[in-house]
C-alpha cells in the first residue's frame, strides 16, 4: 500500500476522533457472543497466524492491546468497552489493555460502571494500563482560555485512570501557532495536568498524534522542559506525519528517528501496524528494527498492538501484530 494510502487512514482516525466530543456509546453488556463474532473461520485463523511463539517467555517486552484496534466494532456496536477486556484475554491470549475514552465517553465520573469493569477484569485476569484520551482539547493551546478548558477537561480522566489502575492517561499536546509558540503553550498545560495527576500517582504521556506532536525533537524537548517524573511519552510506531493534504502526506518525520528520540521519555509503546507481507512481516514499519530501538533504550514495559489496516480484518490484523510481536521479540 502507498504512503498516501495510509494517511488517508490516519486522517480518518482523526475525523473520528475530532467528532469525538459528541459521541454516545451504548455500554450495555451484548454479551460475547453476539460482540466476538467468534466462529470456525476465526478459530482457524487464529491457530493458523498466532502459533505458539518459542520464545515469547523471553521477550524484553509485555503485549497489551489498544482498544483503537476494534474501533470499526466499536463504532458499529457491534461490541461495547465493557466486551474489551474479556476480548482481548479470550479473543487474542491478551492480558493487558489500553481504552480510548470516546468508546465510554460519559462515564469516568460514573462509580458504578468503573466498578463493573474492574470487576469484568479482575474476573478474567486483565490489567488495565493506560487510557487515551481524545476529544477533550488539546494541551498546546496558544489560546491561554481554552488551553485551561482542555487541562480541566482531563483531570475526571486522570481519577478514572486511577480507579482503574491504570499507570497513564494519553492526552494531545497539538495547537496553533508557530512552533515554539506551540510548545510554549504545551509545557504550560502538562505541567498543569501533570500536577494534578502526581497526588494520583498517574503519568500524563503524549503520543506523537499528528501535527507538531508527530516532530520527534519537537516532542522530546517540551517533555525535557516539563521536567516533571511523571510526565513522559507514547512513542507510536506509524504517527509521524507532520503535515498532509488531500494526497496524502507531504512532510513526514522520519519514524526510526522520531522514536528514537521519545525513548528516553517513554511510560508506554504503541506498535502501529497496518498490512503485512506473506512472511507476516509488517510491510510499512521494520519491526525488528523498531524493537531494538526500544529494547536499547532499556524500556521494558508493555508495547500496545494498535492495528489501523483495511486489508486484513481487525481480529486478524491483532493476530498477526501479536504474531510479529512475539516472533522478534524473542530474537532482538
Amino acid at each position: 500500500m502507498k504512503t498516501n494510502q495510509i494517511n488517508r487512514k490516519t486522517q480518518t482516525r482523526r475525523k473520528f476522533i475530532y467528532k469525538a466530543g459528541g459521541l454516545t456509546l451504548g455500554v450495555g453488556m451484548l454479551g460475547m457472543y453476539g460482540c466476538s463474532g467468534s466462529g470456525k473461520k476465526d478459530s482457524a485463523l487464529q491457530k493458523e497466524i498466532m502459533p505458539e511463539a518459542a520464545g515469547a517467555s523471553e521477550m524484553f517486552f509485555k503485549i497489551s492491546l489498544a482498544e483503537w484496534s476494534l474501533h470499526k466494532a466499536l463504532f458499529a456496536n457491534e461490541m461495547t468497552n465493557l466486551d474489551f477486556p474479556v476480548m482481548a484475554k479470550k479473543e487474542f491470549g491478551i492480558d493487558a489493555v489500553e481504552y480510548v475514552n470516546i468508546f465510554f465517553k460519559d462515564k469516568a465520573k460514573d462509580a458504578a460502571y468503573l466498578s463493573q469493569l474492574n470487576t469484568i477484569c479482575n474476573d478474567n485476569g486483565v490489567r488495565n494500563v493506560l487510557i487515551m484520551c481524545d476529544g477533550e482539547g488539546n494541551l498546546g493551546e496558544t489560546g491561554e482560555a481554552k488551553r485551561i478548558e482542555a487541562v480541566e477537561n482531563h483531570y475526571k480522566w486522570v481519577e478514572a485512570a486511577k480507579t482503574l489502575g491504570c499507570h497513564s492517561i494519553r492526552v494531545n499536546a497539538r495547537g496553533d501557532g508557530t512552533a515554539e509558540e506551540v510548545a510554549t503553550a504545551a509545557i504550560d498545560g502538562l505541567r498543569r495536568v501533570s500536577d494534578f495527576a502526581k497526588d494520583f500517582e498517574i503519568n500524563v504521556i503524549v503520543e506523537n498524534h499528528g501535527g507538531i506532536s508527530s516532530d520527534g525533537k519537537w516532542l522530546s524537548n517540551v517533555i525535557s522542559s516539563v521536567g516533571m517524573t511523571n510526565c513522559g511519552t507514547l512513542p507510536d510506531f506509524g504517527n509521524f506525519c507532520i503535515e498532509s493534504s488531500e494526497e496524502g502526506c507531504i512532510n513526514e518525520y522520519d519514524r526510526y528517528l522520531g522514536v528514537t528520540e521519545l525513548m528516553p521519555y517513554a511510560k508506554g509503546v504503541s506498535a502501529k501496524s497496518h498490512d503485512f507481507d506473506e512472511d507476516g512481516n509488517e510491510i510499512h514499519t521494520d519491526y525488528a528494527k523498531m524493537l531494538k530501538i526500544v529494547k536499547e533504550a532499556g524500556y521494558r514495559g508493555h508495547i500496545g498492538i494498535e492495528y489501523e489496516g483495511a486489508e486484513d480484518s481487525e481480529k486478524a490484523g491483532i493476530m498477526k501484530t501479536k504474531a510479529l510481536l512475539e516472533k522478534l521479540g524473542a530474537m532482538v
